[in-house]
Parts: C-alpha cells; structure tokens; sequence
C-alpha cells in the first residue's frame, strides 16, 4: 500500500498489486475541504503568531465536556472567565463574564457572523441549546483582540467554528441523565463525502431539567442542518440550525435571609411564568481558493427570532396599560389583576466578504460586514380580571428599533526576520441606530443616533528561539450603547477602550506556559451598576475614567506520560477612578471604588489522569476572589468568594461491532457540596417615612445560589 499526499489535499492510499507493475498507475488526490474551511473564519480569527491572550478549545475537548450545559460552562476552565447560571446548574439562562466584563461587551461570532443581539449585545445561549454538539472548535480573544464582525470586543471575543465537513460517513446517539431529571438525548449523522464532492449532515437535540432552583425548569429543543459541495478549489456549505426554549422564569433570584433557610426559593409562582422563544438561523458561505496564496469568502445570514415571556401582575393600573377606569354604579375600578405577553419578533440579516493573503512572510485579510437588524417590541394582555375596554389581541405598547451596520477592516502580520514579527489592524464601523414607538412602561422612545468608529491595532511579536516568544500590542475600541442603556438614561454616551497587552510563551514538550499583563484604560465605560430592571436584566450606567490592570498566567504542564495539570490565574485590580453616589440625600464622591463585579483573583486547574489510553479521570477546580456587586463598595453588596470542584470519569470502549466506540462518562458537579453564589444584584432606596423629615438610603442584595453536588452521566455510541 503506498500513501500519496500534498499540502492542502487529502492522503490517498493505493494498494499495488503484482498486475499493476507493468503498467501505468494513476492517482487523484482531493482537496482537504477542513483547509478550505479554515478560509470562513480566518479573517475574524487571531493569527498564528497573535498579541492577543488566546485560548482555543477543539472538537474532542468540546466532547469531553459536552453534557448539554451551555457554552459558558463549556468555557469555565478558561483564563479569566466567571460563569453565572439562573436555574444553578448550567442549563437555561447562563451567563459569562471575562476580565469582569459582562457578556453583552463580548463579541461571538460563528463561522464569522456576528451573534450578539444588535439592540441588546447580549447573546441568549438558551435559544441555542446543545450548539457544543455541532462545534468544531471555539477561540477565546481576550481584551480587545482581532477586528471581527460585529460590535466591538471590550473584554474578549469568541469565535466559534460550525463542524468540519466529515470525509466518512459517520452517526453518534449521545445520552445524559442527572440530577434535578435532567435529560438530553442527541441524534447525529453526516453522509461523509459522496463523490468526494457532496455531504450531508444533520443533529436533533432536546435538553430537559427541573433545575436547582424551584420551577426553575427547561425544556429546550434544537436541530443543525449543513449541506455542502466541495469543488476542486471551492466549497459551498449552507447550514440551519434553530432552538426552541421555554424556561420557567428565575430572574430575581432570592433575598439574604433566605441564603440559610432556603436556597431554593423561587419568588414566582403563577404556573407559566414562563419564557417561550424560537431563534433560527440560516447561513450561506462560499469559500474560494484562488491560488496558491490568495482565498476569498463571501457569507450570508438570516437570523429570525420571536418569543414572548408570560407574567401575572397583580393590582395593576388601568392607565399603566391605556385602559380606561370602569364604573359600575357609584364604584369606580381603576385597577385589575392580569396576565400580559412582551414579545419580540425580530429579523437579522447579515453579508461578510473577505479576502486573505498567506505567502511566506506575510500573512493579511480584508473584510467587511453589512448588516440590517429590524425588532418588533410590543406587549399584549391575555387575561384581566376586568377587562375594561380592551379587546382580545389589543396591544398596550408597541416599539421598533432599527440597525444598520457597516464594518470594513484590514489586518496583516509580516514577518521582518526570523525573529521578528509586526502585526497591524485597522478597523472601521459605521452604525445608525433608529427607534420609535413607546417601551414596556409606555413610554415614547425617539432614537435616532449616528456613530464613526475608528479601531486601530498594532503589536510585534518576537521569537527568542523555537519554544519561547515575547509579544506587546496596543488596540483601541469604541462601543455604542444598548436599547436599555438608552432605556435607563437617555443621554448615555458611547464608551471608548485603550487596551495594552504584554506576553510571554514558552513551548516545550513538557510544558506550554502563556503569561499575559494587561492594562485596559477605559472612558465612560458602561459597567454593571448592580440593579436589574423588571425582567431581572442588568442596568448599566457610564463610570468616566477607569481601567483594569492585570496579570494572567495560562500553563499545561505534563508531569508524566499519562498525567498532567493544567491551572490558570488572574490576578487584577479594577479601579473606577471617580465614583459619585447619592446616600442620605447627599452627593458623595467616593473617589476610586472597585469595579463592579470584577473579582481580584480567578484562578483554575485541571487535573489529567490517563490510566490507559481509554480511561480518563479529571478534576477541575475554580476559586473566585470576593467582589462588589455595586460601583460603592458597598459591604452589603459584597459577594463572598468561592472553591469549587468538579470530578469527571471517560471510559471508552471499541467493541467488534456496529459500533465505533461507546463512550460512558460521568461529571460530580460541586463535589464537596459547597454553598456558593455567583451573580446578584444591589439596590438602594431612600426611606422618607420611619423618620419624618430624615432621609435614610437603604441597602438591599438578591442572589442566585448554583448547585450543591450535583451529577450527569452520559453514554454515547459512535456508527
């Protein structure tokens, strides 16, 4: 048997036989369509030799620890990262902050289309459940990073990779059953290649949990589509995928006094307090080979959502509703009790174009991105205990917001010498945001704001000799703000963000070691200011001058054969430079306060344990230092830090059968049943009435407890 192989093409192998000696043998190689593939996301990934702090999870790590939570908890173990999660297991609303940076501040993209949510910037994982199981790999940018498409990165940005196109044909029934009747059933298969020119591949998924916390339960449904054709120097591949959720709603969390008494509480009880939205997604990418050292790509997206969430109020005001006061007789009804709908009914669509050059020395991409983003907001009464004058199907508020978006950039890296690198990014965003029509408090809500980014980058990297390499980079960054930005202040400004970067690597067969500081000098940077408005969504408020300093230090050490560790720590401080707050009725400047939610220390570490090639046993253990839940320092809005550990068990086997390998793995969540919190919120108010004629600033904190020990179990068998 002889193996034919070329870079970019496939290995081929051909059997000989003794009749082939006399004659001419000929071979045809294919094109390796993963390189080609590599061409949808090169122009918004990092370089190889990138000045920005990265981590890259692949397709077996993802697999490891795919167990049907959401992408944050997929990314816990990553530098810098603190995950959150409503429901305290993972599933359902989750949340990630980076750097102290809350999510709707974190760019994603997959197959480089833009995720995040054009008015909120939030990306809602739940309407995407179980997208793990379709991933090839994702790449965490931390800090500003590479231009991408998109708002822009001001803690980091996740690039996410859709599956490679399968060479052989290929099928995968994945199982997982835990605690609090958590349950995921996963049906994948792909045709491979037919003709080495067309596959198919397809993924059913549904995720059910009752939660940790009480009725905090999920029933999430999704489905992958991807159809390809491969041609000698291009590929086509046009992909859906959809989720459908309905969460029982756990947004306020629970007070103080109940963190002993009962961790569950969930202050909801109306039977479908529920939120019910579907999110499809529908993409379209061409890549080109052009040559030996020029690839184009041209992308298309269509994203559709609509949903409501439900809710019963009690005691409710006609007016608050444009209902007008009943009389009956002499009495006068100008409340009710009711339940109401607010939806969203959304459309996105998207074109990305790129072109990247790699030869030798120099490796560059241009790229841009035009997007339109059109969103119904309106809400509707489904039942009142009086009715007033309202018809079935009224609407008491009705909004709409519109987007447009331009984004071009161009980035390169040459190399000068054999140790010399220089990179260089230059990026600019055009943004015209519209809104009209009232809010959910019926308020009118007139937007109409124009923004001209520029976002320039520069850095070099230099390499000692092959294992070690030093890099320093400057990038700078502007944002835009939210609908609800604009919603709790109408004169909110955009924020401006100053991000330098400092690193070392060190590659060796027993070690790889990555440190990174960091020194992010922001302007009116928009942070948590620790209150959450009626829907449990954070409220954020600009802060003037602040910045974060940091140092992170990333490792994988190898200490044996069949063992290894891998810790990370972040060791920051994060300082508002100037911080006024209202307390007794006086304006206080409280001069330089930590930063909202932005714990000193996050340190992580996982250890590998490799019994045989088939058996894996790993621990993983996440400390998060104490921080403020308020801009005030505040003791009461102080969150206590935490140490928790995760054991997870992978055992493979390859029987002689239909089967490929059956996989059984089980994850302890929380092994040592800690008690912890990782999100809250602060709230302040002034009491004018205990004292008459003194005024009182109050201080009050809720909090979402995650899960004491906890399990999930899991078989998958591979066709």
């Amino acid at each position: 048997v002889l193996l034919f192989e070329a870079p970019g093409l496939f290995v081929t192998k051909k059997e000989i036989k003794p009749s082939d000696f006399n004659s001419p043998i000929q071979i045809t190689l294919y094109t390796n369509t993963k390189n080609l593939e590599e061409v949808q996301v090169l122009s918004t990934r990092s370089f190889e030799q990138t000045t920005s702090a990265t981590t890259i999870n692949r397709t077996d790590l993802i697999e490891k620890n795919n167990f049907g939570q959401d992408i944050p908890t997929l990314l816990e173990a990553s530098p810098s990262v603190v995950t959150t999660s409503d429901a305290g297991t993972g599933i359902g609303y989750s949340g990630i902050r980076i750097r102290g940076v809350d999510a709707s501040r974190i760019n994603v993209t997959i197959n480089g289309i833009p995720v995040n949510d054009p008015e909120s910037h939030d990306v809602y994982w739940v309407n995407m459940p179980d997208l793990a199981s379709s991933i090839e790999s994702m790449q965490v940018q931390r800090g500003v990073g590479s231009s991408t498409n998109g708002a822009a990165a001001f803690g980091a940005s996740l690039n996410i990779k859709s599956q490679d196109i399968s060479s052989v044909a290929f099928g995968v029934l994945d199982n997982t059953y835990g605690s609090f009747n958590t349950l995921k059933t996963t049906i994948k298969a792909g045709t491979g290649l037919i003709n080495n020119k067309f596959s198919l591949e397809t993924r059913l998924s549904r995720i059910t949990s009752d939660g940790f916390i009480d009725r905090a339960t999920s029933d999430l449904r999704s489905y992958y589509l991807a159809a390809s054709y491969v041609g000698k120097k291009s590929v086509l591949k046009a992909l859906t995928f959809s989720g459908k959720e309905i969460t029982y709603q756990s947004w306020y969390g629970l007070p103080e006094y109940l963190l002993e008494e009962d961790r569950t509480y969930n202050a909801y009880t109306y039977e479908n307090e529920v939120d019910d939205y579907q999110q499809d997604h529908y993409q379209l990418h061409w890549n080109q080979k052009i040559n030996n050292y020029w690839s184009a790509r041209i992308g298309l997206n269509y994203t559709y959502g609509r949903g409501y969430f439900e809710q019963y109020k009690e005691n409710q005001s006609f007016s608050d509703y444009d209902l007008n006061d009943l009389i009956i007789g002499d009495t006068t009804i100008n409340e009710t009790d009711l339940i109401r709908r607010r939806w969203l009914d959304n459309r996105f669509y998207v074109v990305t174009t790129s072109i990247s050059h790699t030869k030798k020395d120099l490796a560059m991409s241009i790229g841009s991105s035009f997007s339109l983003y059109d969103g119904d907001h309106f809400g509707e009464i489904i039942w009142a205990q009086y009715a007033s004058d309202s018809k079935i199907n009224d609407k008491y508020y009705e909004g709409n917001g519109e987007k447009l978006e331009l984004n071009i950039f161009t980035k390169a890296t040459y190399k000068l010498n054999e140790k010399l690198s220089i990179y260089g990014d230059l990026q600019f965003r055009i943004i015209d945001y519209k809104t009209s029509g009232l809010t959910s408090d019926r308020v009118n809500m007139l937007i109409n704001e124009k923004y001209n980014f520029f976002n320039p980058k520069a850095g070099f990297t230099y390499e000692f000799n092959d294992g070690n390499s030093l890099y320093i980079s400057y990038a700078r960054a502007n944002r835009e703000p939210s609908r609800s930005d604009f919603e709790s202040n109408v004169n909110i400004k955009s924020e401006q963000l100053n991000d330098f970067e400092l690193g070392w690597r060190h590659n060796s067969s027993k070690l790889s070691l990555s440190t990174n500081f960091y020194y992010m000098l922001y302007n009116e940077q928009l942070v948590l200011s620790g209150k959450i408005d009626d829907v449990g969504s954070p409220i954020r408020e600009n802060i003037g001058k602040s910045y974060r300093f940091g140092l992170e230090v990333d490792a994988n050490i190898r200490l044996l054969n069949n063992l290894s560790f891998h810790p990370n720590v972040t060791i920051s401080t994060n300082k508002n430079k100037n911080t006024f707050s209202e307390i007794n009725g006086n304006l206080l400047n409280l001069k330089e306060t930590d930063i909202s939610f932005s714990p000193n220390l996050i340190a992580s570490n996982n250890f590998i344990f490799h019994p045989s090639q088939s058996f894996q046993i790993s621990l993983l253990s996440k400390y998060v230092g104490s921080q403020f839940m308020s801009n005030t320092n505040s003791v009461v809005s102080k969150l206590d830090s935490y140490f928790v550990n995760d054991l997870s068990v992978i055992y493979q086997l390859k029987p002689k059968t239909i089967f490929k390998s059956v996989v059984f793995s089980v994850l302890i969540n929380n092994i040592f049943g800690i008690n912890y919190v990782s999100n809250g919120y602060y709230y302040t108010y002034d009491d004018t009435w205990s004292s008459p004629g003194e005024i009182t600033t109050v201080e009050g904190a809720g909090y979402y407890p995650q899960a004491t020990t906890n399990f999930l179990m899991g078989v998958t068998f591979k066709f």
